[in-house]
């Protein structure tokens, strides 16, 4: 669709054309961060097995340690992925970005599942694994600024909240997936199985995902805010942006959601086993309610942010977070109760989902249209890797060096607190048209 044609047609509500576009823009957006977030969900649930297939250091502990390092560096490769692949799709279109993304995505997914291991090929094996996460790190960068452009580009004006808050919610069905077709396989095959031969299928189910999705990227018209600008380059670089001001801000407003994010999702199912006294089941199916309770709360929260503007339920967030984080850390670690500790960890999930809603239009918004992609990607992905790569790492660190487990909420609220004061120096955007 042309932007002259969505331009006429966009203030008839219900104009088919339209409609149609916007679906498949939904979609689009959509199939890549589910397969982006199933793939790194399958590696840190598989990171056991994995860990004996492609290293043979003599000690189980360290060449657990080494699986974790290779999926460490697929955040380390985050911001260069963004910063690339931002000036691909600000030079060449958000359509070219994401079938870019999701080539890489689906290739690196499939390489992992097909991969010789260390006693078939050596040193060679733990190489190609990074190999493939750097793939996996660098399409992952491009493809959430990617993603959340193409979604809020798209959407009419007064629902880029709510298309915005898609992009979360297809993350965390991602990551439903990827722990679903796991857990399955764990069950059906047996533990052996799956350390012999059955860890492959999630990353080959994943890599069938493929066809799939580029077929659908390929139907999808490119953004018509993208088709104008680039008719008026000279227009677009003439507003007056402080771009590094606004990078800057870019950076740390979203600071909480990473921590709260990679805390509650990916951290909280060992910190909740060792301090609190779960059981691995009843860990994993805590995580799973926490993960669905995000994803919901955040659709939630992006219909709301086209009401209330996108600062409002941020710092909502960022203010619960700060007054309840160490009461509810207490009581999940003092009440030896198991339903209260998982109702604490969804709790936080649902705190964060409040946040996640109207972040991907607030920062959409924060950009002008020729410089979008490289200016949010870049961003986003570094405050990714400083705040929610390392998150984990912090946490356990500080629980060893205080001695006392509820210090994971100090680094909760110091993360909400810099979101906050970031936020507070933030202009309201939901209003506005896109620059």
């Amino acid at each position: 669709m042309s932007a002259e044609t969505y331009d006429n047609a966009v203030d008839r509500p219900g104009e088919a054309g339209v409609v149609r576009s916007q679906v498949r823009a939904i979609a689009a957006a959509g199939v890549g961060n589910v397969l982006e977030w199933y793939d790194f969900t399958v590696y840190a649930y598989l990171a056991g097995i994995l860990s004996t297939k492609f290293f043979v250091t003599g000690n189980e502990s360290t060449a657990l340690l080494a699986t974790f390092a290779v999926f460490g560096v697929g955040f380390v490769a985050r911001p260069l992925g963004g910063l690339l692949i931002g000036l691909f799709g600000d030079k060449y279109g958000r359509k070219p970005a994401l079938l870019l993304t999701f080539l890489m995505i689906a290739g690196s997914t499939g390489l992992m599942g097909i991969l010789p291991t260390y006693a078939s090929i050596g040193i060679a094996a733990p190489l190609l694994l990074v190999l493939a996460r750097l793939l996996q790190g660098i399409s992952a960068g491009g493809e959430w600024g990617g993603a959340a452009s193409f979604l809020v580009e798209w959407a009419p004006a007064h629902r880029r909240g709510l298309y915005g808050s898609l992009h979360p919610c297809a993350i965390t069905l991602g990551m439903l997936l990827g722990s679903g077709v796991t857990g399955a396989l764990t069950s059906t095959l047996g533990s052996a199985t799956m350390a012999d031969w059955g860890w492959r299928i999630p990353f080959l189910l994943g890599a069938l995902l493929g066809p799939v999705g580029l077929y659908v990227r390929s139907k999808v018209d490119e953004t018509p805010i993208f088709q104008r600008t680039k008719r008026a380059p000279e227009a677009a670089a003439l507003k007056d942006f402080s771009m590094a001001r606004t990078m800057l801000l870019a950076f740390a407003f979203p600071a909480v959601q990473s921590v709260v994010t990679y805390i509650s999702v990916g951290y909280f199912s060992t910190f909740t086993q060792k301090y609190a006294g779960l059981t691995p089941a009843a860990a994993l199916w805590s995580t799973s309610l926490a993960t669905l309770v995000m994803g919901l709360s955040s659709l939630g929260s992006g219909w709301l942010s086209d009401k209330t503007g996108r600062k409002f339920n941020m710092l909502l967030a960022c203010a619960l977070l700060v007054l309840l984080s160490y009461p509810l850390l207490s009581l999940a670690l003092g009440s030896g109760t198991p339903w209260v500790v998982i109702m604490t960890q969804s709790i936080f999930t649902a705190f964060c989902g409040l946040f996640l809603g109207g972040m991907p239009a607030a920062l959409v918004e924060m950009f002008p249209t020729a410089r979008r992609l490289t200016g949010l990607t870049t961003a986003y992905n570094i405050q990714s890797m400083v705040f929610g790569g390392f998150a984990p790492f912090i946490a356990s660190w500080l629980i060893v060096e205080t001695g006392a487990p509820i210090s994971l909420s100090y680094f909760i609220i110091a993360s909400a607190a810099i979101s906050g004061l970031a936020l507070l120096m933030m202009a309201e955007t939901s209003r506005k048209a896109l620059p």
